[in-house]
Formats: C-alpha cells, sequence, structure tokens
C-alpha cells in the first residue's frame, strides 16, 4: 500500500506541476495577444511613443496580476518594463522568434526571476511586424498553486493509505482465520508435505470434509476401490462399499473395518481431525488384506483338518487302549464282537459316497464334521453327491464350501427342530462344482431374502461379522460363478447311479427331509474340478434353474 500510494502521490504531483505550467504558459500567451491586439498600442509602437506603451502596459500587468508585461520595438528595444529603468535596454531573453511573427510559450528567467511567459509579434496596419509583447508569470506563483493542489491530493492519498491499511489487516486477519493461522510459507510446505505423504504411503487414503464431501483421495485408495471417488462429491452418493461410504457419512472414529471392494478385502480405519476446535471432517485409511485373508483361510483349513486327525487319533488311541485291554484279560471273544462293532460304525460324514473322490473335499468335509459334531449338529454328505475328478481351486472352495457351512452349522444349532443337521450335495459338471448346503434352521425370513449377502449384513448381535457370504459370493464369482440362495420349492433331490434320468429312487437325496430343511444355498463354482476326469455315468441336479 504505502508503494502503491507513493508511486501514485508522485505520479500526480508530477503531472499536475506540468499541467499548471502548462496553463500559466497560455494564460501568459492569452494576456500576450490582447496586448498586441490593441491598435492603440501596436500604432504607439510602430511611433516608438514610449509614454503611451509603458502606461498601457503597466494597466495590463495591474488588471491581470503578471509579473511583466513587457513591450519591444522591432529591434528588442524595451519601451515597456516594470521597471522603468529597463525601458530603453534590450531584452534579456532571445526576440528572434515572437518577432520572426510566431508565438512562444516557455520557462525561462529574465531580470525579474523564473517566470512562465508568452511572446507574440506585435503587427501594424499593414500587418508587419514592428515590435513584440511577453507576458510572464511568476514562477513562485506556479509553485504556490503546485503545492497548494498537492496538499488536497496528500490529504486524498492520506484517507486512501489508512483505509488501505485497514483493509490489508482485514483481509489478513480473515484469511489467517481461514488457513488456521498458518502462514504462506508453512502453507506451501504443508502442500508440500500432503503430497509426499499421500502418495508415499502405501496405503489407501481418502479423506472428507465436515459436510461429508471427498477432498483427498490417493493413487492406492483408487486402486483399493476400483475407482477415484470426484473431488467435491458428496461420499453418501457414491458407488462405494457400504462400510467405506458409511465411515467418510459417520462423525465417529471406527477401528479395523472389514469392507469388500469387487475382488478385494480392505481393512479400513477412519479418524475424525480437529485442529484448534475446528472440525476438518474424516480421514479414511485402506490396507489390502486379501492376500492375508486368503492365508488366512487357508490356514483355517490346516487347522480344521489338524484338528480333525487330533480327534480322530485319540478316539483311535482310546479304542486300542480299550481292545489291548480285553486282549490282555483274556476276553478274546469280546475284542472279536468290539472289532466288528468298530468295522459297522460309521464315521462323523457317515460313508463316503462312492461318487466324491476327492480326498482333499473329504477331509475338509470330516474337520468341518468334527466341528458340527462339538455344536450338536450333524454334518452329512448326500449320497447323490458325485464329483469324480480333483479339486483344482482349493482356496476359492473352501471359502464357499466353509462359509456356507458355518452358517448352516450355526443356523441348524439355533434351530427349533431337532435333531439339528447339516446336508451337503456335492455335483461336478464339467470343470464345475456345484454345491447344495441345506441345514434343519428355521430359515430366512422373506423380507431379509436380498439382504443376506450385503456386506455386513448379520443377525449377530457382536461386531465383526457380516462378511462370511459376502466372500462366499466373491470367491464364487473370481470363478465365474456365483452363490446364491435357493427358493422356496424349488429345491430338488439329485438323481440315481443309472444316468441323468434318475430312475434309481434308492440315490436320491432328499435336502433336510424335504419340508423338513430350513435354507438351502446353493453355488456354482466353474473351472474348480479336473476336468480331464472322464464321466462316471452319474450326474445331479441341485436346483431347478427356472
Amino acid at each position: 500500500m504505502l508503494l502503491v500510494v507513493g508511486v501514485g502521490f508522485t505520479l500526480v504531483g508530477w503531472l499536475m506541476d506540468r499541467q499548471l505550467t502548462d496553463q500559466y504558459e497560455r494564460r501568459a500567451l492569452a494576456v500576450a495577444h490582447a496586448v498586441a491586439a490593441d491598435p492603440d498600442i501596436a500604432e504607439a509602437v510602430a511611433a516608438g511613443d514610449v509614454p503611451v506603451v509603458s502606461t498601457d502596459a503597466e494597466r495590463v500587468r495591474r488588471a491581470t496580476g503578471a509579473l511583466f508585461v513587457v513591450v519591444t520595438d522591432a529591434r528588442g528595444i524595451r519601451l515597456a518594463h516594470p521597471n522603468p529603468a529597463e525601458i530603453g535596454r534590450h531584452v534579456s531573453t532571445d526576440p528572434s522568434e515572437a518577432l520572426a511573427g510566431h508565438d512562444v510559450v516557455d520557462v525561462q528567467r529574465g531580470t525579474l526571476g523564473w517566470s512562465a511567459r508568452g511572446k507574440v509579434p506585435v503587427f501594424d496596419a499593414k500587418h508587419r511586424v514592428v515590435g513584440e509583447v511577453s507576458v510572464g508569470f511568476a514562477a513562485d506563483d506556479v509553485r504556490a498553486n503546485w503545492l497548494r493542489v498537492l496538499a488536497d491530493a496528500a490529504l486524498f492519498a492520506g484517507g486512501a493509505l489508512l483505509l488501505g491499511v485497514a483493509g490489508s489487516a482485514l483481509l489478513s486477519r480473515r484469511l489467517k482465520s481461514q488457513t488456521l493461522g498458518l502462514e504462506p510459507r508453512e502453507l506451501a510446505e504443508l502442500v508440500q508435505e500432503r503430497e509426499a505423504v499421500l502418495h508415499g504411503v502405501g496405503e489407501g487414503v481418502v479423506a472428507a470434509d465436515a459436510a461429508g464431501r471427498i477432498t483427498v483421495c490417493n493413487d492406492e485408495a483408487a486402486r483399493l476401490l476400483g475407482s477415484r471417488p470426484p473431488i467435491g462429491a458428496r461420499a453418501a452418493g457414491l458407488d462405494l462399499p457400504i462400510r467405506v461410504r458409511a465411515a467418510l457419512s459417520r462423525r465417529t472414529d471406527q477401528e479395523r473395518m472389514m469392507a469388500i471392494a469387487g475382488d478385494r478385502v480392505l481393512v479400513a480405519t477412519s479418524r475424525q481431525v480437529r485442529r484448534d476446535g475446528h472440525d476438518l471432517g474424516t480421514v479414511l485409511t485402506l490396507r489390502d488384506r486379501t492376500d492375508i485373508e486368503t492365508l488366512t483361510r487357508e490356514l483355517d483349513t490346516v487347522r480344521s483338518l489338524s484338528g480333525a486327525v487330533r480327534a480322530q487319533r485319540h478316539e483311535f488311541a482310546n479304542r486300542l487302549h480299550t481292545l489291548a485291554g480285553l486282549l490282555q484279560t483274556g476276553h478274546h471273544a469280546e475284542a472279536v464282537e468290539y472289532l466288528h462293532a468298530l468295522q459297522d460304525a460309521p464315521t462323523e460324514l457317515g460313508p463316503a459316497p462312492d461318487g466324491v473322490r476327492d480326498p482333499y473335499l473329504h477331509a475338509f468335509l470330516s474337520a468341518k464334521a468334527a466341528e458340527a459334531a462339538e455344536a450338536g449338529v450333524r454334518l452329512r454328505v448326500a449320497d447323490v453327491s458325485w464329483v469324480p475328478g480333483r479339486v483344482t481351486a482349493p482356496v476359492a472352495v473352501t471359502t464357499v464350501v466353509g462359509n456356507l457351512v458355518d452358517n448352516a452349522i450355526r443356523a441348524a444349532r439355533l434351530g427349533t427342530r431337532q435333531p439339528a443337521y447339516v446336508e451337503i450335495t456335492l455335483l461336478a459338471d464339467g470343470d464345475a462344482l456345484h454345491v447344495s448346503v441345506a441345514d434343519s434352521g428355521d430359515g430366512v425370513p422373506a423380507t431379509l431374502r436380498t439382504q443376506v449377502f450385503a456386506e455386513g449384513f448379520t443377525t449377530r448381535i457382536s461386531a465383526g461379522h457380516g462378511l462370511g457370504l459376502c466372500l462366499a459370493r466373491q470367491a464364487a464369482r473370481t470363478l465365474g460363478g456365483d452363490v446364491r440362495l435357493a427358493d422356496a420349492g424349488t429345491v430338488a433331490s439329485g438323481v440315481g447311479a443309472d444316468g441323468p434320468a434318475g430312475t434309481d429312487e434308492a440315490g436320491s437325496a432328499e435336502l433336510g427331509a424335504g419340508a423338513g430343511h430350513g435354507a438351502v444355498f446353493v453355488a456354482q463354482l466353474p473351472a474348480s474340478l479336473d476336468a480331464a476326469v472322464p464321466p462316471a455315468g452319474r450326474a445331479g441336479v441341485l436346483v431347478d434353474e427356472r
């Protein structure tokens, strides 16, 4: 403000000086023209009549306030001058331009000092130059007027400076309030650090302001979410995973939320950001847990198998101890009878169907059967199950079958039908595996049938659930298949061993004893079996695809 006002004031002073000087020069020229146009003065100049010329010139000087009114003859000799002693002498400045018939205006120094003067020729009746008239106004008068005008301009400039300083102070205060008191240098450093941090970290970062509008989304977050949320859009209206959208819209901190984004399993953490009492919004960090979840599911499978093996080893050791005791005590007949009883005793899954030949799948279900038995639920494989090949996608199959069976065991345990059971049917179709899981629970209410696969949907009270069916469907869709809840009345039994016509009724598997079952979930898992295994003359249908 000081620089602008100073430069402006200097420019105004220079312009005013030029204008005032020009005005005084023009004023002197006008007075000189008026004197030279007087025919009496022109006649007296031609006649060299000093008293007449001097009297008239002095009268004009006093009337106009001029410094001097000088009249000369054609040789430049003064005929009139404010100082009578100068009359008869040659003028102190060059009169040649005026005597040549031209008007002259300038600022010159004469016998009376500096003055703004105008010179004009004097013509006689025959339009011949007979002399000149020189009129001047004192430079001190010009300077005095200039200083007076400059003083007025200085008052205006001072007022403008005060207003400018006050406006600058208010603007600075407002800017500081909007930038949280940060200086421009600090803002620049903050932006540089923000860009370095956002694009340098290995985690996804999404931020929303206090109104729920997206303000930040780094490259990693866009990769994990599968798309980049537009800056400025409200999070509540974007196509984001349910839990991510909810975290950006809510005003609470949340730790380690599981979310599904496409084929990725994400862990999200949200934080509310405040500074000096200002609510700055929400920052959400995203981490990719897909690989970890895959390893976790594999580890769960191994643990289940290990648990089943330990249980079987413990049971086998008990039976050997019993048999050894019978033999040591000489009860040979009882030992033989005990061996026959063990031979006829069913396993946890019952006799394995001839059509299920994959040892991995059977071992996994054996482990699940042991878990179900601990929960008071019997897990059985339908007799019509037919899987002649080996499983080629064990992780996906484990995820789908495991989650469906776990949900079914819980539903059967909490259901009103007794005895509680879960029945699984496995059917192969080329390289595709079809799975049906039925339970003895109370089924899925009609009002919830469209929500069971939604991320975060759960009927449990405790937190951390609601991903099982969503993960199962995700795993199935990675293979090009799907998981769905069968409609009531569409569940069909398998068919017998004589081919697709299903003529052997002994091979029929009534899922959950017909109308006595609860929910039935079905899954199609393409590209999950070894298709090179030739068909064994047996097929099955799980669900009427109408």
